[in-house]
């Protein structure tokens, strides 16, 4: 009896945690698709202009290109590209979170059902 309150307590608080971080990873999920879509807006905002720039032979209009949006594009598809990264790291991170708690609830199941 004892064992199973104590059990009941554990998978419960471990229960919690879990719904927690599963809570913070949809959170970053929802985030790295909103970030994913904007890298590709920019993505493909950044391949046109540098194929325009490419096409075009007057230096002034290049230039002018580059300043308005080449430069701003290429800045922006590179900070978004180092965000994902980090919101990759994040849902790895949590990941092992929900690993590593799956993993002790199979460990404490497994020793409550051998008693």
């Amino acid at each position: 009896m004892e064992e199973s309150m104590v059990k009941s307590y554990l998978q419960k608080s471990l229960d919690e945690w879990k719904d927690d971080i599963s809570l913070v990873l949809a959170e970053i999920g929802k985030e790295y698709e909103e970030v994913a879509q904007e890298l590709k807006v920019y993505s493909y905002k950044y391949g046109i202009t540098k194929q325009v720039i490419q096409s075009t032979v007057n230096d002034e209009i290049i230039e002018k290109i580059r300043e308005m949006y080449h430069k701003p594009f290429e800045e922006s598809y590179n900070q978004l590209k180092e965000y994902i990264k980090d919101l990759e790291e994040k849902k790895r991170v949590f990941q092992m979170f929900i690993q590593k708690i799956d993993e002790v609830s199979r460990k404490e199941s497994a020793k409550i059902t051998t008693y």
